[in-house]
């Protein structure tokens, strides 16, 4: 008998104990103010009421409100990250209904901005950057500042504007300008691609093995603004030249939609890199048919002078 009376004895000892920690716990609940809040809208709850609500809103208590305890989202406290909980009543229930707090939404339109920008095997210097970080120091630099200006300024979907050719030698910043470009459009909620060239031709070769290169050319067909980067830089086969880059410019110089492109190469010195095939074949007329496309949709601009950082 005595082991059972022990047992015993340890069993209500213990039931006390659960029942002074559930009073304290109800107390601090129902003593908190976010939650007297909520009691004084809906003074028709009886004490029946809150005891069987307690557990919701003891979860409505510990939750971080509006954001007012989470230093950001990836701070947030609250069981559904990046939710802030609202009190529901449902007869004499309540429930809670959780909504996007400050902290998500802001963080949702970030990555929404984010995803304006697409980027094909370009560095992460140029990803990210930055206008006020764009020298200015000769006139060509102020120059082509100028020029993305006057197009951020003007372009919109039914208002086409030509893009520009920048051409120059290595280490000139051209590949930097496309990336501030493409930044501050996504500013206005205008889509770019990016596109490193050379790794463009092989995406595009190897798309034809698992058939997506239909796909792929309808999607770079109709991004709101184009960015060939290293245009010349790339072993070309003909197919490449006429099937695929050839019928991109097309579409776009038809449906008016601008393209930008960088080079080592000015106009001249493209038109012949064009006419000479991976097989050493000399095409000059299909070249021309590629440059007169790339006329039509940019305007050259020259780039000599090497960047120098500040």
């Amino acid at each position: 008998m005595k082991p059972i009376k022990s047992a015993m004895k340890q069993w209500l000892h213990s039931n006390e104990r659960l029942q002074e920690t559930y009073k304290e716990i109800r107390e601090e609940v129902l003593q908190d103010p976010s939650v007297q809040d909520v009691l004084s809208n809906h003074i028709e709850l009886s004490e029946e009421d809150m005891d069987r609500n307690l557990m919701k809103l003891y979860e409505y208590k510990q939750a971080s409100k509006e954001c007012k305890q989470c230093p950001n989202l990836n701070g947030c406290i609250n069981i559904v990250k990046g939710y802030t909980p609202h009190v529901e009543k449902n007869g004499n229930d309540i429930t809670l209904r959780y909504e996007k707090c400050h902290n998500k939404i802001q963080d949702d339109l970030q990555k929404e901005k984010e995803s304006l920008v697409e980027s094909l095997y370009m560095p992460k210097q140029i990803r990210s950057a930055k206008l006020q970080e764009l020298s200015t120091d000769t006139y060509e630099r102020k120059n082509i500042v100028k020029e993305i200006l006057e197009f951020m300024k003007y372009y919109n979907r039914d208002n086409f504007r030509k893009g520009l050719y920048i051409h120059g030698p290595f280490g000139t910043g051209k590949s930097y300008i496309l990336g501030v470009l493409a930044n501050e459009l996504k500013k206005k909620n205008i889509a770019t691609a990016i596109i490193y060239m050379p790794e463009f031709v092989r995406m595009m070769k190897a798309s034809i093995q698992d058939d997506s290169l239909q796909m792929k050319m309808n999607h770079f067909k109709n991004v709101d603004v184009l960015m060939f980067d290293d245009i010349g830089a790339e072993t070309m086969s003909a197919w490449f030249r006429d099937e695929v880059l050839g019928a991109i410019l097309q579409y776009r110089m038809t449906e008016e939609l601008p393209v930008f492109f960088t080079s080592n190469f000015d106009f001249y010195q493209l038109e012949k890199h064009l006419g000479i095939s991976n097989r050493g074949d000399v095409e000059t007329i299909k070249a021309g048919r590629i440059m007169e496309r790339i006329q039509q949709l940019s305007k050259p601009i020259g780039l000599e002078e090497r960047y120098r950082d500040s």
